[in-house]
């Protein structure tokens, strides 16, 4: 069975190509397709990789598999969505040639282990998992009671806060799994980036007894399907349920407004695992970033004279 890789930089593009594909299976798509939207709807150049690839079975000239090179931050890494064993190979040999500096990538686990594999072959390497992810959607919310305090939305009076917090999540996530934050992780949650979240409604925050102890922010529905997050409550207002609370308002006002919900967890988190399953989400799919490790160099030690 053989397969051909269809790359392209024009969101529009690739879009018209692969919506049909993408439109099956929604929620699996949600990065990808909120990413090509708003590339759609701003395709300005941008000062780091940024292209989609199809993969096409050539038998039925179908899109069986899709990924994508946009992340902001370094190492620019792959993202990839459920395809054929097979098609992830070959996509995998298609990166040999094509793009030679690629070593991780997000997504689909087996899509993941699939191509990077080839990679690591190659190399003589092998594949290493860096963080093991899950994918959650909710169909009905069961929000917590007692939980003290209210919602409201974000303005740009809090950007300050908003910038600090959503320049912290990542670290934060990675502190809380029990890993050292890598360096530059989540600095593309930047004030431009929450300003636009506070300028479009889509950046909320909880209040108790007039301070701001939590925020969660999810971006506008993509092939009928928002993804919340960032979810973030600084250490100091842990375990009050603030982002039990919050999260089920957002969600709910997501299903009402006839969207569906999903939203990521770090599988090593395990209390905020618990507190979305409490609230009703349901995982859809397992996820992973993995990168290709080289091989170790041999060390030799020299024999006596």
């Amino acid at each position: 069975m053989a397969y051909r890789v269809e790359r392209t930089t024009d969101p529009a593009a690739f879009l018209a190509l692969a919506e049909d594909h993408l439109a099956g299976e929604p929620v699996l798509s949600t990065v990808v397709s909120t990413t090509l939207e708003r590339a759609v709807a701003d395709p300005s150049p941008v000062d780091h990789p940024r292209w989609w690839a199809a993969l096409v079975d050539e038998r039925t000239d179908e899109v069986v598999g899709v990924a994508m090179r946009t992340a902001p931050f370094r190492p620019y890494p792959l993202y990839l969505l459920p395809m054929p064993t097979a098609a992830a190979e070959a996509f995998g040999a298609w990166l040999l040639a094509h793009e030679p500096d690629v070593a991780h990538a997000n997504g689909l686990r087996a899509s993941v282990e699939a191509a990077l594999g080839v990679l690591a072959d190659d190399r003589g390497g092998s594949t290493r998992v860096l963080e093991h992810d899950r994918l959650w959607e909710a169909t009905s919310v069961l929000p917590p009671t007692g939980v003290p305090g209210s919602a409201r939305a974000a303005t740009l009076d809090d950007l300050d806060l908003v910038t600090a917090w959503c320049l912290d999540f990542m670290p934060a996530a990675d502190r809380q799994a029990g890993r050292p934050p890598r360096e530059g992780e989540g600095e593309h949650l930047d004030r431009d980036y929450a300003r636009g979240k506070i300028e479009r409604g889509f950046m909320w925050l909880w209040e108790d007894k007039g301070e701001v102890v939590h925020l969660t922010g999810w971006n506008p529905p993509a092939l009928g399907v928002a993804r919340v997050g960032p979810v973030y409550t600084p250490v100091e207002h842990r375990g009050h349920g603030y982002a039990a609370a919050l999260v089920a308002q957002v969600t709910e006002r997501i299903l009402s407004d006839g969207a569906r919900a999903c939203l990521f967890t770090d599988v090593d988190n395990p209390v905020s695992n618990g507190v979305y399953e409490r609230i009703g989400y349901r995982p859809v799919a397992e996820m992973v970033r993995m990168e290709v490790a080289p091989q170790p160099v041999a060390v030799t030690t020299p024999g006596p004279a």
